[in-house]
């Protein structure tokens, strides 16, 4: 049986707001330590740890294994969504936090290629793996402590907080590499200078330790736990109770992760190759992704009123007609307007998914259940779009450099994600119409109070 949460047990305005500060700086945290990787692919590490290629080569092959980090993401995630599931969302995201942190600190004392050879990109590797396996932890954990917080009729809006750590943390390394190769000299750089922001990770380590054990326990996995001691595998269920859920939210997680991946770290490198400056790159970027944060928590609020089917695939269209454009920018190296593109595709586009994204997720599933049905839906679902980042050194050379086969790949995407979320079901609360919705595979309700109160 489905049951609400007691209003005279919701959290006070105030709680909320600590809880979403919190949750949106410890996410950031985890984040910087995943995107920093990305930000060093495009920038130098093409030349310290794949030098035999040809430049952008070099760069794509960095970038194959930034992607190498998604395939990873689904064991992580499954596996720490059980845990989340079994033991508390609170307990997975500190150990999440130490995998990524300890790693990242570790690059920033590497050798290069010319020190050890073959065994410095290898490490790497093995490193980005690591940065892998506890993203895909941390994901679904993080969603659900601010989710499962959050009263029904606000969830979009809190939910979009604890989204807001990914471009939050992307921005952070981009801002430090900019400062950096602004102050240094590129020989510098090169040789010392792109350690920092990796052996800055630790002080960001501690300051999110701090912040994640400050935070209290989800308040429905605690009432879960007192009602049930023995739960059915949570894997086992929602592949048995939920698989239409799984399909289709992997579908609309696809064009969310391909245009981060795109318009957030692959178009760096394809722009550089293309003989646009750094500096312009990093400030395009920054423009775009600063502009997602101020979007971000409105469109989480306007899915709480008008439904998270609605905003998410507006994004999804507009990544649609904002694809072909925004590399055309760069390809006609129109470079005064760039930014004009990449906002188009960020805070537009993928803001419009990813901010009602947790709140979407989280309602599909029961409290017994739902980290590993969250961190399923979003480790595959990103996993299948990281495929765009391997394939996209292929799909720049059958069309001799020009990125119009790319471009229309995010458009397949972009397309698929929009049919896919078409055929989910509302779950926002405030739209009673789909309250009383029925799954025609598991029989269970969904719709944001029902199935988010479910114990």
């Amino acid at each position: 049986m489905e049951q609400n949460r007691n209003p005279a047990t919701e959290p006070s305005p105030g709680m909320m707001r600590r809880v979403a500060i919190a949750s949106c700086i410890g996410t950031t945290v985890e984040w910087y330590d995943f995107f920093i990787y990305a930000t060093a692919s495009a920038l130098v590490f093409n030349k310290l740890f794949f030098p035999s290629f040809d430049p952008l080569v070099g760069s794509l092959v960095a970038l194959a294994t930034y992607a190498a980090g998604f395939f990873v993401r689904p064991i992580g995630g499954l596996l720490f969504g059980y845990l989340g599931d079994r033991y508390g969302r609170k307990s997975a995201l500190v150990t999440t936090l130490l995998i990524v942190g300890i790693a990242t600190f570790v690059i920033g004392l590497m050798p290069t290629y010319n020190e050890i050879g073959i065994a410095a990109p290898l490490v790497l590797l093995f490193i980005r793996m690591l940065h892998g396996f506890g993203i895909g932890g941390e994901q679904g954990n993080a969603i659900l402590i601010m989710c499962e917080h959050a009263p029904a009729r606000q969830r979009g809006f809190f939910g979009s907080w604890v989204q807001m750590g990914a471009p939050a943390g992307f921005i952070l390394p981009l801002g430090i590499f900019a400062a950096l190769t602004t102050l240094l000299s590129e020989d510098a750089f090169i040789s010392w200078g792109w350690r920092i922001p990796f052996l800055l990770s630790l002080v960001l380590v501690g300051i999110g330790m701090y912040i994640r054990l400050s935070l209290t326990e989800s308040p429905l996995f605690l009432e879960m736990r007192k009602r049930r001691a023995e739960d059915p595998h949570p894997l086992v269920e929602i592949l048995r109770k939920y698989p239409r859920f799984l399909i289709l939210g992997c579908g609309s997680k696809f064009a969310e992760s391909v245009a981060f991946t795109s318009f957030a770290v692959l178009v760096t490198a394809y722009a550089t190759s293309r003989g646009v400056s750094r500096p312009v790159m990093t400030s395009a970027s920054l423009v775009a992704i600063v502009l997602e944060l101020i979007s971000m928590p409105m469109f989480g609020a306007l899915s709480d009123r008008i439904g998270r089917k609605p905003v998410y695939m507006f994004g999804a269209a507009c990544v649609l007609l904002a694809a072909f454009p925004a590399f055309a920018l760069i390809y006609y190296r129109m470079d005064s307007y760039i930014w004009v593109g990449l906002a188009a595709a960020l805070a537009l586009g993928h803001a419009a998914m990813y901010a009602p994204q947790a709140a979407f997720y989280s309602e599909f599933f029961p409290t017994p259940i739902r980290a590993s049905g969250v961190s399923f839906i979003q480790q595959i679902g990103a996993l299948i779009g990281s495929v765009g980042t391997l394939a996209a050194g292929w799909l720049l050379e059958i069309a001799n450099g020009a990125p119009w086969a790319l471009a229309g790949y995010i458009g397949l995407g972009c397309i698929i994600t929009i049919a896919c979320t078409a055929a989910l079901p509302e779950t926002a609360p405030r739209l009673g119409r789909w309250k009383d919705l029925v799954s025609g595979l598991s029989g269970e309700r969904v719709g944001g109070e029902a199935s988010l109160g479910a114990k």
